[in-house]
């Protein structure tokens, strides 16, 4: 088979572990896989993606600069992770396959967003640069579509009276102290919550202790 060309493709929804930091006590970055708890998925979701890269490109193994096209189908339109935060799981499953020496060989990468409900999946085409060139091009359609809106995040929608409102060219903060759980969904002062995930979510004392 070519040095120069790979493809791959991982049924399943793709996840991302992008906001995931664990930390052993010598302070260094850990992935487990066997612990029993959530987190679990992202080192499993890792090793799936080494194996079935290797099955599918037995004799392929890649060291020059790369250009990736990355086409990812998801189940449902608006609930799935950020496309774009999705890449880091996937290149690390790459790169432990060996199918590359390196992650950091992709120089040019384009990402697709599709869904399919009956088979979500990721695909991925890998093109050796020595042998492959990228050329694309943005137009504007002819017959325009509905367009699909997105709304904001739901932790910052769950803020209650999260206003700021001008009065008098002062600035008053009218935000009330009580907060929305991120996992319960109940109510919850500010002195009894934890702010997490760079403090964009809130949860309560008592549903942070489950987690752990």
């Amino acid at each position: 088979m070519s040095n120069t060309y790979a493809k791959v493709i991982i049924k399943g929804s793709p996840i991302s572990k992008s906001n995931f930091k664990l930390f052993n006590m010598n302070g260094r970055a850990i992935l487990p896989y066997n612990s029993g708890k959530y987190h679990d998925r992202y080192a499993l979701y890792e090793e799936e993606i080494a194996y079935q890269c290797r099955i599918q490109n037995s004799n392929v193994f890649l060291t020059e600069s790369l250009i990736a096209v990355l086409k990812v189908y998801y189940k449902s339109i608006k609930r799935h992770p950020d496309t774009n935060n999705i890449t880091k799981s996937i290149f690390d499953g790459i790169e432990k396959s060996g199918l590359i020496v390196n992650d950091a060989q992709v120089t040019r990468l384009i990402i697709e967003e599709f869904y399919d409900t009956e088979n979500p999946r990721f695909e991925l085409e890998l093109f050796g640069e020595s042998t492959y060139a990228m050329n694309y091009s943005i137009v504007e359609k002819k017959e325009k579509k509905q367009p699909i809106n997105y709304d904001p995040p739901s932790n910052k929608k769950k803020t209650l009276g999260s206003k700021v409102k001008k009065s008098n060219s002062v600035l008053v903060n009218t935000c009330s102290s009580k907060l929305i759980c991120e996992v319960c969904g109940k109510s919850v002062l500010k002195d009894n919550c934890i702010s997490a995930n760079k403090g964009k979510a809130i949860l309560c004392k008592n549903c942070f202790k489950k987690l752990f």
